[in-house]
């Protein structure tokens, strides 16, 4: 095993008991045969049958295979995870992955409750989540990239090999003498992400070696920044309410009114509320303007829109 692994492992204090996401290739087979050894008798596995691919079969029964052979148990759940119109295969496949989660963390009703999951993202997936972002012109929250953990549909989410390169994860497999899945799909370069790993990461590993630890430090820059405007946001909006007030909204400099006006679409409305830049510098230009008690705001942001209801901002989805 390599240090940087070791090391991830050793930093890796989950409340128990575990369940890893598990999909049968080198990243899950590596983080669940860690856990289950370091962790006996406390782990199980969560598999999602996508049904996207007439492979899925194979995968899930590799996948029992395994669960069998370290004594892990297998929870399974088959979901329908092809994109509606307008969703991305990779959102549908996500958000199919997550209310998978959910769900097999209730199955059974076992004691203690299922309240941590592992995903076996690594390092390299950091970097393509990374070069991503900037390729879609991402502010502080996407240049972020991936958190470590996080907390969603109250369990608790770790990503403990995001400092680990896959090329040491499938090292440690074959020293194991362990085999896993290669999902075909993982070659196909119709999919940006895919198209990141075969051609641009081996141009950068050539041009910069260490590019994995310092993308990661400039994405935990990013992030750090990104918790500083959110408090900034907080105690702004603890000033002016929620939803705000007009009048005590534009006594802020325009920075800080779209710092206020993005945390608060976000925090109060979710994914569906948050604008674009352009919508977002629409809505401080007639923030601006607003000087008079007739002067109309009705914008479109994001999924919905922003409109002005007396002395304050509104968004709605109609």
């Amino acid at each position: 095993m390599s240090q940087t692994l070791a090391q991830a492992l050793h930093d890796f204090a989950p409340e128990l008991p575990l369940a890893v996401a598990y999909s049968g290739g080198a990243d899950s087979t590596a983080l669940l045969l860690a856990c289950a050894e370091r962790w006996p008798g406390q782990v199980v596995a969560f598999h999602v049958h996508h049904g996207l691919q007439a492979a899925a079969d194979a995968f899930e029964q590799q996948c029992r295979a395994f669960c069998a052979q370290l004594g892990v148990p297998l929870r399974v759940r088959h979901v329908d995870a092809r994109a509606a119109q307008g969703q991305s295969p990779e959102d549908a496949a996500r958000n199919a992955r997550y209310a998978s989660f959910r769900l097999l963390a209730q199955e059974d009703g076992a004691q203690p409750a299922i309240k941590s999951i592992a995903i076996a993202q690594q390092a390299d997936d950091q970097v393509e989540t990374l070069l991503l972002a900037l390729s879609r012109g991402a502010g502080l929250a996407g240049l972020s990239a991936m958190p470590a953990q996080w907390q969603r549909d109250g369990l608790r989410y770790y990503r403990p090999l995001l400092g680990v390169p896959g090329v040491e994860l499938r090292e440690w497999l074959r020293t194991r003498g362990v085999d896993w899945i290669e999902d075909p799909t993982n070659r196909d370069e119709r999919y940006t992400r895919n198209r990141i790993r075969a051609r641009l990461l081996p141009a950068l590993a050539e041009a910069f070696p260490q590019f994995r630890d310092t993308f990661a430090r400039s994405a935990a820059h990013a992030a750090e920044a990104q918790r500083l405007l959110d408090e900034v946001a907080a105690e702004d909006l603890a000033r002016i309410g929620r939803p705000p007030q007009i009048a005590l909204l534009q006594q802020l400099t325009r920075a800080r009114q779209g710092n206020a006006l993005r945390h608060w679409l976000r925090r109060d409305h979710g994914a569906a509320a948050v604008p674009t830049q352009a919508q977002l510098q629409e809505l401080l230009d007639q923030l601006a303007a607003c000087r008079t008690r007739g002067h109309r705001i009705h914008l479109k942001v994001g999924a919905g829109f922003v409109e002005r209801q007396g002395a304050v901002l509104a968004w709605y989805n109609p």
